[in-house]
Parts: C-alpha cells; sequence; structure tokens
C-alpha cells in the first residue's frame, strides 16, 4: 500500500513539472537567460527551478490533504534555499575558481566572496538547520551525530553539482542512488515513509524533466543539482542506521578529494561501464 502512496506522488509531480516545464523553459530563454551547451548551443539555464516548484505544489497540496506531516516544511525550506543559492550562482557566478578547495582559498586568502563561496556558506547553515530538526543522540552524541548528519547533507549537495557536466550525468547518479534509499527505506524502523515520500517527489519531477536534459535542450544548472544533492542527503540523514551514513560520510570525502585532483569526466570516459552509463540516452 505504501508503494502506491509513493508512486501516486511520483505521478502528481510528474505530471505538474509536464505541464510547467515548457512554460519556464519559455521564460528563462525570453529572458536571455541561456549559454551554450557542451555541443556550444544556445539553451536555457536553470531549467531545474522546476524541481523546487513542483516540490511546493505537490507538497501543499499533500499537507492540505493529510498525506504528509506539516514537518515537510524543513523539507521544502532546505529545497527552496539550494535552489536559490544555486540561481545565484547560476546568474551571477563566475569561473575564476572552482572547486570547494578554490572558492574557500578566495575567500579565506584572497579576501575575495565568490558565488561558489557563498552558496557553500549558506549550504552549510542550511545543512546544520535541517539537521536539528533530528532527533538522533543525546548530550555529546547529539553534537557529534549533529556534525556527521550537516556534513552529508552538505557533501552531498556540492557532490551532485560536480556530476552536472554532461546531459543527464547528475540525474543518473541521482536516480541510482535514490533507488537505493528508497529500498532501504523499506527496512528502515525510523518512521521513514515520511521522508521517502519527498523523495518520490523530487524523482517524479525529474523523470519528466529528464528527457530535455538528455537531449541538451535544457540546462538545470545549481538551481537543480543543488535540490537533488539536497534531497539525497536529507533523506539518508533521516532513514539511515548511523554506521551507514558513516560509510556515506566517507564515501563522500574521498569523493570530494579525487574531484579536487582528477577530473570527474576523463575519469568517466576512460572507464567502459561508467561511460556506458553515462551516454544512456545522450546522441
Amino acid at each position: 500500500m505504501v508503494w502506491v502512496y509513493f508512486a501516486g506522488l511520483m505521478a502528481v509531480s510528474f505530471a505538474v513539472t509536464r505541464l510547467m516545464l515548457p512554460k519556464v523553459m519559455g521564460m528563462l530563454t525570453e529572458a536571455g537567460f541561456v549559454k551554450p551547451n557542451y555541443r556550444m548551443e544556445e539553451i536555457p539555464l536553470g531549467v531545474g527551478m522546476v524541481f523546487f516548484l513542483s516540490t511546493v505544489i505537490v507538497l501543499t497540496g499533500a499537507v492540505v490533504f493529510g498525506w504528509v506531516k506539516p514537518s515537510v516544511y524543513a523539507f521544502v525550506f532546505a529545497v527552496g534555499g539550494m535552489s536559490f543559492f544555486g540561481l545565484i550562482d547560476d546568474v551571477f557566478g563566475t569561473r575564476h575558481a572552482t572547486g570547494l578547495k578554490g572558492h574557500f582559498k578566495k575567500l579565506f586568502v584572497d579576501k575575495e566572496l565568490t558565488t561558489g563561496a557563498l552558496k557553500a556558506l549558506a549550504g552549510g547553515l542550511i545543512a546544520i538547520m535541517v539537521s536539528l530538526q533530528s532527533d538522533d543522540g543525546a548530550g555529546l552524541d547529539k553534537w557529534i551525530l549533529l556534525i556527521l548528519n550537516s556534513l552529508i547533507i552538505a557533501l552531498s549537495t556540492n557532490a551532485v553539482n560536480l556530476f552536472d557536466l554532461r546531459p543527464g550525468r547528475a540525474a543518473k547518479v541521482f536516480l541510482l542512488i535514490g533507488v537505493f534509499l528508497a529500498l532501504a527505506g523499506c527496512f528502515s524502523t525510523s518512521g521513514s515513509s515520511e521522508h521517502i515520500a519527498y523523495l518520490a517527489v523530487i524523482t517524479g519531477s525529474l523523470l519528466a524533466y529528464l528527457p530535455v536534459d538528455l537531449k541538451a535542450r535544457a540546462m538545470m544548472g545549481d538551481t537543480g543539482s543543488n535540490v537533488l544533492g539536497l534531497t539525497l542527503g536529507y533523506v539518508t540523514v533521516f532513514i539511515m542506521s548511523i554506521p551507514l551514513k558513516v560509510g556515506f560520510l566517507l564515501l563522500l570525502l574521498g569523493f570530494h578529494i579525487l574531484t579536487e585532483k582528477y577530473s570527474l569526466t576523463k575519469i568517466i570516459e576512460k572507464n567502459k561501464f561508467l561511460n556506458y552509463i553515462d551516454m544512456i540516452g545522450r546522441k
């Protein structure tokens, strides 16, 4: 029965996004908010705002009908915040600093605030605010788990953003991890259905958007990839056991260290299996 509930939310979110997507793409194109894709074709940027718009519409309706609890507002706040700061980076961002290391070097060494550093700082604060909603532990344990949960949310947000360099790549990463989280949620005893519902809403919206991304007709931008990453981190924090969260954090830390030293795109292109997955659905 619970899977019917999740599928229903996903279907509604899919339909809402399909209705909004042409309008959002037209609005951004009309406003001149376009950018060359990897084939040097001018396409609208920041189309990932449809994820937040769909989330607000679907989850507001779900609250009205009593399908989700009012605690959903914490998730909506987090998604909206990261979408907003992602949009700032899409609109005003420059590329003279890249990666977390580059942006923080600009901030602390050169005393220059980049949009990437602003997004990272805001993302960290949002991650802490969200993590405070968890009732994990007490005393010293509570502070340790707050740090653990906050790092997972913040690094998950940035990790998906790092994948968003080719059509469909960030979406595929989200869907692969999302399937794992949905299955893990079935065996969780922490009341995970509420959080899997949030995952279902974002997934439905992403599936409606994905065809235009794979065809390189639109870019989700940081406006969208931040929402995808935050959602994965958010759901992980609230449904996973502590050992699994520690393991996931170690993977995130390793991934960020790797991408600071090596090109993720080159790693994928040199690996036949990864390159095959990367090319699915693309011309």
